[in-house]
C-alpha cells in the first residue's frame, strides 16, 4: 500500500463510501489538513482492514459511513488515530458536508483525534478511547 507525504496538519482518510466531492470540499474548508480519499490513492476495492491499516500507518483519522469501523469487536477497539462515523442518510455529498460542518463547528480538532466520533442528524457523540481498551 502506498504511503502519503504528510505535512504537520491533521491527517484524514475518507473511506471509499464517502463521495469524492467531500474530499475537495474538506481541502477547501480545512486547508492545513492532509486530506486523502481511498479512490485517489488507487485503493478502491480495498478491505476495511486495509483502509484501517493505511490510515494508521499514515496517522490519519478515518471518515466513513461504514458502521463496521464503530464496532468495538473490530476497529473501534484497536488503537487508532480516530474514526468519524457519519450516520446521515442519504449518503450524498451534501449530507456528508452538512454533518461534517456541524461537527467542525461544535468540536475542536484535538477532540477528533484518537476517538470514535459518531455524527448523526441530530446528535454528535464522542467516545474517547480508554486505557483499558488498549491494555496500556
Amino acid at each position: 500500500m502506498p504511503h502519503a507525504e504528510i505535512s504537520p496538519g491533521l491527517g484524514v482518510l475518507l473511506d471509499q463510501n464517502v463521495p469524492l466531492a467531500v474530499a475537495a470540499w474538506l481541502r477547501r474548508r480545512q486547508s492545513k489538513w492532509n486530506v486523502f480519499h481511498i479512490l485517489e490513492l488507487g485503493l478502491d476495492g480495498c478491505t476495511d482492514r486495509e483502509a484501517f491499516d493505511w490510515a494508521q500507518a499514515n496517522r490519519c483519522v478515518i471518515i466513513t459511513f461504514d458502521n463496521d469501523f464503530a464496532d468495538r469487536r473490530s476497529f473501534a477497539s484497536l488503537e487508532n488515530y480516530g474514526i468519524i462515523l457519519l450516520r446521515v442518510r442519504p449518503t450524498t455529498s451534501e449530507e456528508a458536508q452538512g454533518a461534517l460542518r456541524r461537527l467542525f463547528d461544535q468540536t475542536e480538532e484535538k477532540d477528533l483525534q484518537c476517538c470514535l466520533v459518531i455524527v448523526a442528524r441530530s446528535r454528535i457523540r464522542i467516545r474517547p478511547r480508554t486505557v483499558q481498551e488498549f491494555g496500556s
